[in-house]
């Protein structure tokens, strides 16, 4: 039987802008209790390279050095059922309180989705209830997972330079 996981608290500051949303964090981070902390993902070296800071950093710096640039870090999941790391194996989803959030936090104009399947589990399952708010511009990036191998890193961090226009 799949395990129960919870999903870490929401990294925000007040004055945030872009809100970065994965679908679940994978064990690695959920045993750190730290978003991205797969030695492998590209989270961090791509942060690093597009707001120059070393993605080395101690991860309180690096939240830090993300806060400072108006972004934020959530899950669209609160918790689920899950083997593994793998989001093809996320089962019983429960979402975020993303009503709320954006209550408190106005000054989001954007969500970057960190992958597919955050994308798909907060169209399905969040945005029909934000139907009576204004919606962020929502911004469908390429997972930074060491799973998602067909896409270079190159690609991604291309592809991540998106959330640049969003912060302005």
């Amino acid at each position: 039987m799949a395990a129960r996981l919870t999903s870490l608290a929401a990294v925000i500051a007040p004055d945030s802008r872009l809100l970065v949303l994965g679908s679940m964090p994978g064990a690695a981070s959920l045993a750190a209790q730290q978003y991205y902390a797969h030695p492998r993902n590209a989270f961090w070296p791509i942060m690093g390279q597009l707001f120059g800071f070393a993605a080395d950093l101690p991860y309180p710096e690096r939240l830090t050095q993300l806060r400072a640039r108006g972004i934020g870090l959530w899950d669209v999941l609160q918790s689920c059922e899950r083997q593994g790391s793998l989001d093809s194996t996320i089962r019983a989803e429960q979402p975020n309180d993303f009503a709320s959030l954006l209550q408190q936090q106005p000054g989001i104009r954007a969500l970057a989705f960190n992958g597919a399947k955050a994308a798909q589990s907060f169209r399905k399952m969040v945005l029909p209830s934000l139907q009576t708010q204004p919606i962020p511009i929502l911004l469908n990036l390429p997972s930074t997972s060491p799973a998602h191998a067909s896409v270079s890193r190159t690609d991604k961090l291309a592809a991540w330079a998106e959330v640049l226009t969003h912060l302005d």
